[in-house]
């Protein structure tokens, strides 16, 4: 029941809503948003995305800009940070295991990515420190401000 009322509500978005919703009225993008969403660890680029979506990249990297609201490697970035964070706040994992998980070669490249992307770094997040309203950081939060998805 509740993947049917999920459907009718992606259905009846308007033409100019963005954000993943939007993106999964697209079959093409709907299989990338998948894809990206079950191996956010995966070494994606717009090329291996686009084969796998059946797209050329320029028509993958157009439409997902236009729907999602923003390049997929963006994208990308952003679900690993808000995986990142979530597993951060859950205290059960080492940094470099959580960077591992999610994609990154090193600790270190993990820790500047976070710290970049959310405005404090891993250590810090994990002991409840937040970013600032105003601060010019980001929060760790779904684009568009959509509801999160859990990480599969």
């Amino acid at each position: 029941m509740f993947v049917d009322v999920l459907r009718r509500y992606v259905e009846s978005l308007p033409p100019q809503h963005t954000g993943w919703l939007a993106g999964l009225r697209d079959p093409h993008l709907g299989k990338a948003l998948a894809l990206i969403h079950d191996r956010p660890a995966h070494n994606w680029t717009v090329e291996a995305l686009a084969m796998e979506a059946a797209l050329s990249r320029t028509v993958l990297a157009d439409r997902f800009t236009r729907l999602v609201g923003m390049p997929p490697m963006h994208y990308l970035a952003k679900w690993r940070m808000q995986i990142a964070s979530e597993l951060l706040s859950a205290g059960n994992s080492s940094v470099a295991n959580i960077a591992a998980e999610i994609g990154y070669e090193s600790e270190a490249a993990f820790s500047r990515a976070f710290k970049k992307a959310i405005g404090v770094p891993p250590s810090a997040w994990r002991l409840g420190v937040r970013p600032t309203p105003g601060s010019g950081s980001h929060e760790a939060s779904e684009p568009e401000g959509e509801p999160a998805v859990a990480a599969n």
